[in-house]
């Protein structure tokens, strides 16, 4: 039987249809927690999801909701609450998409449209969920950004700005609701073998990996570890924080 370190606690995971998120929503569930399960198109997948977590004796449901869009963001966050109760721990895994090209080869708009649309997607989930975190004095935020935040790559401009952007952001709401007993960190995956990965030919995965101190890209079960961490109480005097999770890649 799992460590139930998590037994009556409400999550809410964004973007938790496949991936790193799919991943989180059953970890969170395996160890006791009430999962809601966010998709925007892939409401396939994302029932797939809570039937894995349901099948085990774990209670979660899905809710759709695009949250770039401020009125979507608020009626998921209303609707968890109204479903399962209000919300303890808040995983912010979606990401918006960008095009993967050299500094020269981007446009005003590709940087605005990705910094824009990683940041409001956060904070207007992070506004919907506050009130009643606030209220009870308790809560865990957990921002998925990216080691790429840290240690660029070519043809990632856009991304590692907008990554960065979630950190700075993370920091300030850390040392703003500190005192209210929120707690807000951040995660930074490595290379990880996702969706949006599988592009990678196995020559180059394997090219990367030699290169990483574990000798191994990342798994999504890898990143949902380290959340589980930040979204128990093992972690409750750590904020502000940002844990790389990628083999020893990044080193701070």
């Amino acid at each position: 039987m799992e460590n139930m370190i998590l037994n009556g606690k409400i999550a809410l995971v964004t973007g938790a249809s496949r991936g790193i998120g799919a991943a989180t929503a059953i970890k969170l569930a395996k160890h006791g927690a009430t999962v809601a399960v966010n998709f925007n198109k892939s409401e396939e997948k994302a029932q797939k999801v809570v039937e894995t977590i349901t099948e085990t004796g774990s209670i979660a449901i899905s809710v759709k909701a695009d949250i770039f869009n401020q009125e979507e963001s608020e009626q998921m966050v209303r609707q968890v609450e109204k479903q399962l109760g209000k919300i303890d721990i808040l995983v912010l895994n979606a990401g918006a998409n960008f095009k993967m090209a050299s500094f020269m080869e981007q446009t005003w708009e590709d940087f605005e449209n990705k910094i824009l649309r990683e940041v409001k997607g956060s904070f207007w989930t992070i506004k919907a969920v506050l009130p009643s975190m606030i209220e009870r004095k308790a809560g865990s935020i957990i921002i998925v950004s990216s080691g790429l935040s840290r240690k660029p790559g070519f043809g990632f401009s856009t991304h590692t700005t907008a990554k960065s952007a979630l950190d700075g952001f993370a920091k300030a709401l850390a040392f703003e609701l500190g005192p209210q007993g929120i707690r807000v960190n951040v995660i930074a995956p490595g290379l990880t073998l996702t969706d949006a990965t599988s592009f990678m030919p196995q020559s180059q995965i394997d090219a990367a990996a030699g290169f990483i101190p574990l000798r191994r890209v990342g798994l999504p079960e890898d990143i949902a570890g380290a959340v589980l961490f930040y979204a128990s109480d093992e972690s409750k005097y750590i904020t502000g924080n940002y844990l790389s999770v990628g083999g020893g890649q990044i080193m701070l």
